[in-house]
C-alpha cells in the first residue's frame, strides 16, 4: 500500500438509485473507513426501499474496459463483488481477477433482492462458482445464497458449521456466512486454516436495513486493503453494520438504508 494516499478499494456491483446498496452505498462505506472508492457497475436497476422492479445489465465490454482502465491507472488494494447481474458479467470479472495479483477480494455472491428479485440467473451462479470463488480471499454469503450454493438447508448455526466446508471444496478460501437473520444474530466464519469461529452479534430493531449485505462485505473488503486479518476484518465489519443500523434514520416507504456515514457526526 501506498502510503502518500488511502488505500483504493474498488466496488464491482449493480446500481442502487436508491443507494442503500450497490456501488452508491458501497462508497459510502469505503469514505466511512477511510479509503479511497471506485466503482464499476454490473447492472442498472430501478428500485426503491419498496423493491426491485426492473434490472438492465450493462454490456460485457463496457464492464471490461472500466475495469481495466482503473487497474491500469491506480494501484488497488481492496476489491468487493456484489451483484453482478449477468454471466457475461461474472465471466468479465473473473477474467480481470485473475490479471490481479496481491489485492484483497471480498465476494458478496448477491444472488436475490431481499424484495424476491432474481439477480443472477443459473449460468452466472455456476460462472460465480467456478470462476470467483478461488479468485476471492473470501466469500460473505447470507443464510439464503449458503443455502443456495451449498445445496443444503442452512438456517442454523449447526446448519452454517456444516456448509462452509462445502463452499470451501468449491474453490472458497475463508467463508463467512452471515447470520444477520437468526435470532442471535451470529456469523460463522471458517478460514482457510480449517479454524472455525463464531462471531456474536446483537439484535437491533429497524426498519432501516436495506444494504447490510454489501456495507458488511465491503467493509471487509477495506479492513483487509488496510492490513487486517480475515477473522478481525470480519469482527470490526459486523460492528461498524451494527451501529449503522442503529444510528440509521427513516428513509422511504418500505426498508429503508442504513447510515454508512455515521462516523462522520
Amino acid at each position: 500500500m501506498d502510503s502518500s494516499h488511502p488505500p483504493v478499494v474498488l466496488s464491482i456491483s449493480g446500481f442502487d438509485p436508491s443507494s442503500g446498496a450497490g456501488i452508491t452505498a458501497d462508497i459510502k462505506t469505503i469514505a466511512a473507513h477511510g479509503c479511497f472508492g471506485v466503482s464499476c457497475a454490473t447492472a442498472l436497476t430501478v428500485q426503491n426501499t419498496s423493491g426491485v422492479s426492473r434490472v438492465v445489465p450493462i454490456d460485457a465490454d463496457v464492464i471490461r474496459e472500466t475495469l481495466r482502465s482503473l487497474a491500469s491507472d491506480m494501484p488497488i488494494a481492496g476489491v468487493r463483488i456484489g451483484m453482478l447481474g449477468s454471466a457475461a458479467a461474472a465471466s468479465v470479472t473473473a477474467d480481470f481477477l485473475s490479471r490481479l495479483k496481491g489485492t484483497a477480494v471480498v465476494l458478496d455472491p448477491i444472488l436475490k433482492a431481499s424484495s424476491g428479485a432474481d439477480l443472477l440467473d443459473k449460468s452466472g451462479i455456476e460462472v460465480v462458482k467456478k470462476g470467483l470463488f478461488p479468485a476471492a480471499s473470501v466469500i460473505t454469503p447470507n443464510l439464503a445464497e449458503a443455502e443456495e450454493l451449498a445445496g443444503l438447508k442452512v438456517q442454523s448455526l449447526a446448519e452454517m458449521r456444516a456448509a462452509a466446508p462445502i463452499l470451501q471444496k468449491m474453490g472458497a478460501r475463508n467463508v463467512v456466512i452471515t447470520g444477520g437473520h437468526l435470532p442471535s444474530s451470529t456469523d460463522f466464519v471458517r478460514l482457510e486454516s480449517g479454524a472455525e469461529h463464531e462471531i456474536a452479534g446483537r439484535t437491533v430493531e429497524s426498519r432501516s436495513t436495506h444494504g447490510t449485505g454489501c456495507a458488511f462485505a465491503t467493509a471487509m473488503a477495506c479492513n483487509l486493503a488496510r492490513g487486517l486479518e480475515v477473522l478481525d476484518a470480519a469482527r470490526a465489519a459486523k460492528e461498524y453494520v451494527a451501529l449503522a443500523i442503529e444510528r440509521a434514520y427513516p428513509i422511504g416507504k418500505g426498508i429503508g438504508p442504513i447510515h454508512h456515514l455515521f462516523r462522520l457526526k
